[in-house]
């Protein structure tokens, strides 16, 4: 009898003939698929140093553990630690929207250690869960990256996965362009729980980590509803300077840092 991990394998190896595993970040032929060629892995700036305690942005200088970012200081979060294993940039750029617009998951599983490693408070998360797409623009795109994205670190943490436990109530129009504050106005209230969260540590999973004002509008739900704590672990963040947004920036009179691909 062929035993099923066997037949797994087999049908891996043909499926590799027909369609020879690509390099993530190059039309380049690999030997398995998920990888990046060495010259262009070299590229992917790594957030693994210390930085604020709380979005764990890079700073420039961390006296202590604790340490938080101006931005945090002067608008603390609802969610308590968030952390992305690569800075938003050219090169990573292109493992984003690859998966976001180009629907590939080969480099899921190997997304999945990165944010494991960034944020290892994942092993300890009672419910993982992706930030959810209205269902029109589930339906339109056919798939939601972050739930690939959640569901692999949640096999990878061992820990629950619960994709229908929040739900995104109303469509928001694109992030890309908005202010801070213009990017929280635009999420504000459209996440409602729909799963049992109470007493419960949540580990949101997104994409892009922009503002933080996508994540802090579904922690604000989730707190709402009874969640202990809210944590976020992303694929990437943007790490440019950034600043408490003023009323100019927010007419669209003054320039935006903040302009971007994504949701987040």
């Amino acid at each position: 009898m062929v035993k099923p991990r066997l037949i797994q394998r087999m049908g891996a190896g043909i499926a590799d003939l027909i369609w020879p595993p690509r390099s993530l970040l190059s039309d380049a032929k690999m030997d398995k698929p998920g990888t990046i060629e060495p010259e262009i892995w070299q590229s992917l700036a790594f957030l693994f140093d210390a930085g604020c305690h709380c979005c764990g942005i890079p700073l420039p200088e961390v006296p202590t553990p604790e340490s938080l970012c101006p931005v945090c200081i002067a608008a603390p979060p609802s969610f308590s630690a968030m952390r992305a294993p690569l800075a938003y940039d050219d090169v990573s750029k292109s493992l984003v929207l690859n998966m976001k617009h180009g629907a590939r998951k080969d480099g899921v599983k190997v997304f999945a250690n990165w944010m494991l490693e960034a944020a290892p408070y994942a092993r300890e998360s009672d419910l993982i869960m992706p930030v959810p797409l209205h269902w029109t623009r589930l339906w339109a795109r056919g798939y939601n990256q972050a739930a690939w994205l959640a569901q692999a670190l949640a096999r990878r943490a061992g820990r629950p996965y619960a994709p229908l436990s929040l739900l995104r109530r109303r469509r928001t129009p694109s992030q890309n362009g908005l202010s801070a504050s213009g990017r929280a106005r635009n999420v504000d209230g459209a996440f409602v729980v729909a799963g049992d969260v109470k007493g419960k540590s949540v580990l949101l999973v997104d994409d892009v980590f922009t503002t933080g004002a996508t994540i802090n509008a579904c922690a604000r739900a989730l707190l709402r509803a009874g969640a202990a704590r809210v944590d976020g672990v992303a694929l990437a963040r943007v790490v440019r300077p950034s600043a408490v947004d003023t009323p100019q920036d927010d007419r669209g009179k003054g320039p935006s840092l903040l302009a971007g691909d994504h949701d987040g």
